[in-house]
């Protein structure tokens, strides 16, 4: 139904799409403009930060495209719209990630695969059929990752009831956090993305692989095939977090 209502006004559509292009490709822009006045940053070149950045970008993009909507789930539940859901012959998460669906969020995947693409054209790496692999492997698990937290914020909003922006810390926070490169954060912070909150097996630890730049955190060499685990991992929490906060919901008593 959103994506008909979206393709309604087709010329309006791809506007949108574009402009959505052009707004997420800013943050690109401004990594341009400091490498205009530097050689790298951290010790990565260019090319290199492109490729943690398109790894980033792409993942995200196809988690806000799947479940970028939880956020609607806290307005839901404040206006009693969120029983309408429970009663539907559907699963609720479902619904909650099918509410709102936007077709635009298209242009931060395109302007990610774009990135991405010239990064692999200009990136110096030994390819080996292991690093190959690795690219669609964090692309899939990346994304699936993102995913996770976007469940998890959404359960934190039955407690909350209006914790969107907690979420979008995670999320939209997370992604910008790894277009850097780890050796520009503090060690602590990067143990904290990396065992606490593990965004770091979005890209972090299985890129510095493929780059074959050490990390900046001891880990045994397997760590950076491990990501597909973590997002299993995740996925088992979040599911396990949404589980509870269904259960708790007690509607809005009105």
């Amino acid at each position: 139904m959103w994506i008909r209502s979206s393709m309604t006004y087709r010329a309006s559509f791809a506007v949108t799409v574009l402009g959505n292009l052009l707004v997420t490709g800013l943050d690109f822009v401004a990594i341009l403009l400091m490498f205009s006045q530097v050689d790298s940053l951290g010790g990565w070149s260019l090319p290199e930060i492109a490729f943690l950045y398109g790894l980033s970008a792409t993942a995200f993009g196809l988690a806000d495209l799947t479940f970028g909507s939880m956020d609607v789930l806290g307005g839901r539940m404040r206006d009693g719209s969120f029983d309408i859901l429970l009663v539907r012959p559907a699963p609720v998460l479902a619904q909650v990630a099918a509410d709102h669906f936007a077709l635009r969020r298209l242009g931060r995947i395109t302007q990610g695969v774009l990135v991405l693409g010239w990064a692999l054209l200009t990136v110096d790496v030994d390819w080996t059929a292991a690093k190959v692999l690795l690219v669609p492997m964090m692309l899939v698990s990346g994304g699936v990752i993102f995913c996770a937290l976007f469940v998890a914020g959404a359960a934190f909003q039955f407690l909350a009831q209006d914790a969107a922006e907690v979420q979008n810390a995670f999320t939209y926070g997370g992604t910008t956090l790894l277009q850097y490169p780890p050796t520009v954060f503090g060690k602590d912070f990067v143990r904290g993305v990396t065992f606490l909150l593990p965004l770091a097996f979005v890209n972090w630890v299985p890129a510095a692989h493929v780059l074959g730049r050490p990390y900046p955190l001891d880990l045994p060499q397997w760590a950076a095939f491990a990501s597909p685990l973590v997002a299993a991992v995740c996925c088992v929490l979040a599911g396990w977090a949404w589980r509870a906060g269904l259960r708790s919901y007690r509607s809005t008593g009105s």
